[in-house]
């Protein structure tokens, strides 16, 4: 069984669909205790930083999350869900996360540009994985394939050892990360077609 954990920030239904269409039972969850009895995980997140943790901890999912990650079971963190992963971010202020993986959340740089045009933040669209390493859950997807992402802010690990694939938006960040049984994706499977969908049927595959 995979649970979706819902604690208001994140777009569930899409997520669940995604499982759907590929097959996999998924369920969206607001209970502590189902995600602790689930084989695999799902941490999605939209909106900011500071009020997903608080989220979190008031629907008393932190435990639970450390606990099946710890444990060894498939964690899969989608765009803030990712980025919750890491010891902090920027994002209204300086902000605690769930510090399972070293590092920080920031800001993409003002006045990007690119061949001498301005950059929009946030990211909004379509933009190329490159691999740094291969984690199970990319299996049968090509370097460089296109995602779709919408985002403001990245995360920067300390250990770039972690880092699974980089992308390239005015600078290159960390567009996901592989750490053990835990990988997460800045960008959104769900929203990524073909591709996207690969990613969910590998990860419901893991063992």
């Amino acid at each position: 069984m995979i649970a979706i954990i819902d604690y208001g920030m994140g777009n569930l239904r899409s997520v669940q669909k995604g499982f759907e269409k590929i097959g996999s039972e998924a369920i969206i969850t607001d209970d502590p205790q189902v995600v602790l009895q689930a084989e695999r995980v799902v941490l999605p997140g939209v909106g900011a930083f500071r009020d997903c943790m608080h989220n979190l901890e008031q629907g008393g999912f932190v435990e639970p999350i450390l606990k099946v990650i710890a444990e060894g079971r498939p964690f899969l963190g989608i765009c803030v869900g990712m980025q919750l992963l890491f010891s902090d971010s920027v994002e209204f202020g300086l902000y605690s996360g769930l510090n399972v993986i070293p590092g920080h959340v920031l800001r993409f740089p003002d006045q990007m540009t690119v061949a001498g045009e301005k950059l929009k933040v946030p990211q909004m669209g379509w933009n190329q994985l490159s691999f740094k390493r291969r984690p199970p859950i990319f299996e049968g997807v090509a370097d460089g394939s296109n995602v779709y992402f919408v985002h403001s802010y990245y995360a920067k690990p300390d250990d770039s050892s972690v880092i699974a694939t980089t992308t390239d938006y005015g600078i290159e960040f960390c567009s996901s990360v592989w750490k053990d049984n835990v990988v997460a994706t800045q960008f959104h499977p769900e929203k990524s077609q073909a591709i996207g969908l690969q990613i969910l049927k590998n990860f419901a595959e893991l063992k």
